[in-house]
């Protein structure tokens, strides 16, 4: 027991004699010191006081060598980070860009004409494209033309285009024994004829039909190379077959511009020095209708372009020059031997190249490719030929054509090809044989289940999507295809672009039964102005960051997308206010929302609708239709 105890025990005792001065002295001395440490240890232990750091430190040792801690949290912090991203209420103070000058109103960047003159003429280089430097990009908005109406619905719009839309009559006079196109009154009509099916396409393909397996979904994806206005892939379609046309932008003025005011797909192209914007092995069918091709010229180099794109067991279809030469050969002014010649030499080339001749009477002769490298005995044919040599056969953006053959990929047994619809949601082969980069089974799966879910979202943004208000659709950062294959319907089509700075994906996309290009959004696309209704830009800003501006991207969609069409964008929230700032500059209205998963998430979705507006217009015309809901 202390002394102080005692001394306070002995103080209330009863029977405790009087405490004398001395004893009150002393425990009045103890007790005030008792409370002045008590105070000052108090003190130190609040932090207020000088040394307290030590103190308090050695407090914490004694304290974990007791609890056998090794690792004391000293410095916890308590706030919340992780926040909701507001949207702001308003969007930022737009750049205004002004219209161009009329004359524009069907300006293609990379296809025009003046510039087109100054490159060489063989193999058709002044044809392909040759985009303008910087200091030459037009950096206005493209006016629709007076008069411009909104495109006739699917399928109405296969056989009837608002002439104000496409004013040009040049083909209703070069074509019209050919029932190409007729004009009526203020619409052109399109019979469904072509140079050779000037009864119509639906005979000519019922023809085809009866040699190459079209009605069971076999043939899902085909080629039109020198497509005209594009009645033959129109015309496949009901058939379900998707058709990649193209044209040059030449003499033949619009036709590219017509297929797509149809609804149909194409694009401006033309086979010349460079590769077509396809990976190898990409397409079911490839059709040539009096496409006048030189196809013998240059060592046959067009037939081995055309085959690289063709996968094993495709078909190849020609119809018109030489075919059928003993009939035709005074009205095409060649002499027998010439044409005679020039058809032998086809057969050769497409010999050397693993095709089998399957069909030809009249007008049309049928090959179809070899189905592996197996069934391909190359001792056997007339010519040798090249094999391509280079490990990624896939990288054809901006590469010259070669005299070569794509060789067969290596199989142990025959693979049979999956129909459509089946193929648009299975795996593909390339995927399951791991030869996507990055992309596995699971992967795969879950970028479709993903995409179901976000296209459903974007219908109850826009009630719109999904019906032939939206026919003519583009995914500008396509991926595996996803968006494509949710969004899959008969009212629509879907052109799925693989960015040259993305992961190739490009042949998933083709595998699974849909169609896409390679293409450099830092270029213009190889289209006519006014020729998409809905474009899908998915993470397109993200991506392209630091390589162009951003401007330009935007002019060139706003260039492409039709009066009152839609956009979304799918991107970080910071990207997207950047892009805002600018589209409300370009006579668009926005809207910035949230991702589906709620406010948390970062990534943002931009919905964005082009107001009406036409040439000569000195303000927008405020009768666009919002579609939000």
């Amino acid at each position: 027991m202390s002394k102080i105890s005692k001394v306070m025990m002995m103080a209330s005792s009863k029977n405790t004699p009087p405490v004398n001065n001395r004893t009150r002295i002393s425990i009045t001395i103890v007790t005030g010191l008792c409370c002045f440490f008590y105070l000052l240890g108090a003190w130190q232990r609040s932090g207020f006081g000088k040394g307290g750091g030590v103190i308090t430190l050695e407090a914490v040792k004694k304290q974990a060598q007791c609890t056998n801690t090794t690792d004391i949290v000293t410095n916890l912090d308590f706030e919340p980070h992780h926040k909701t991203i507001k949207i702001p209420q308003r969007a930022p103070k737009p750049i205004m860009f002004k219209p161009c000058d009329v004359k524009y109103k069907d300006y293609t960047p990379c296809h025009e004409q003046k510039r087109a003159m100054r490159f060489p003429r063989k193999n058709m280089v002044y044809r392909e494209r040759h985009c303008p430097p910087e200091n030459e990009k037009l950096r206005c908005l493209i006016p629709a033309p007076k008069g411009y109406t909104t495109p006739f619905p699917w399928p109405k719009s296969r056989n009837y285009v608002h002439y104000a839309n496409v004013p040009f009559k040049t083909l209703t006079v070069a074509k019209a024994g050919q029932n190409w196109v007729k004009f009526q009154g203020d619409v052109f009509k399109f019979p469904g004829g072509g140079t050779m099916f000037p009864q119509g396409a639906d005979a000519y393909i019922e023809t085809l039909a009866k040699v190459i397996p079209i009605k069971d979904g076999s043939v899902r994806t085909a080629l039109d190379t020198g497509c005209g206005v594009a009645s033959w892939g129109a015309y496949m379609l009901k058939k379900n077959v998707l058709t990649m046309s193209f044209a040059p932008r030449d003499v033949h003025e619009a036709q590219v511009q017509f297929a797509l005011e149809r609804g149909v797909p194409a694009i401006i192209g033309v086979l010349g020095s460079i590769r077509l914007p396809y990976p190898p092995r990409a397409f079911d069918m490839a059709h040539c209708s009096r496409c006048l091709i030189p196809w013998t010229s240059n060592e046959g180099m067009y037939l081995m372009e055309v085959d690289r794109v063709l996968r094993p067991g495709g078909y190849w279809v020609l119809s018109g020059p030489p075919i059928n030469w003993k009939t035709y050969y005074k009205t095409w002014k060649r002499s027998k031997k010439e044409v005679k010649a020039e058809q032998k030499r086809i057969e050769e080339i497409a010999e050397s190249l693993c095709w089998e001749k399957k069909y030809e009477k009249g007008d049309i002769a049928i090959w179809r490719k070899k189905t592996n490298d197996r069934s391909c005995n190359k001792s056997s044919s007339s010519s040798s030929v090249k094999t391509c040599k280079g490990q990624d056969t896939d990288d054809v953006w901006n590469k010259t054509m070669e005299v070569c053959v794509t060789p067969f990929p290596k199989v142990s047994s025959d693979v049979e090809v999956m129909k459509f619809p089946e193929r648009l949601f299975s795996v593909p082969l390339r995927v399951t044989k791991g030869l996507v980069e990055g992309v596995n089974v699971e992967s795969y799966q879950e970028d479709n289940k993903l995409w179901r879910k976000r296209v459903s979202n974007y219908k109850r943004i826009n009630r719109l999507i999904g019906s032939t208000r939206y026919r003519n659709v583009m995914d500008m950062n396509a991926g595996l295809g996803g968006f494509a294959a949710a969004l899959e319907s008969t009212e629509s089509w879907v052109m799925n672009v693989v960015p040259t700075i993305a992961k190739n994906t490009l042949s998933v996309v083709f595998e699974r039964g849909l169609i896409g290009i390679y293409h450099d959004w830092c270029e213009g696309f190889s289209t006519y102005p006014r020729t998409y209704d809905l474009i899908h830009a998915n993470n397109v800003f993200s991506l392209y960051q630091n390589r162009c501006n951003v401007e330009d991207i935007l002019l060139e969609m706003d260039r492409i997308l039709r009066p009152e069409g839609t956009v979304l964008f799918r991107d970080e929230v910071d990207v997207l206010n950047d892009v805002r700032k600018i589209a409300n500059g370009m006579r668009w209205d926005t809207k910035l929302m949230d991702h589906e998963d709620g406010p948390l998430v970062p990534e943002k979705i931009l919905v964005a609708v082009k107001k009406y507006w036409v040439a000569g217009d000195g303000v927008s015309v405020g009768n666009s239709t919002s579609t939000f809901k």
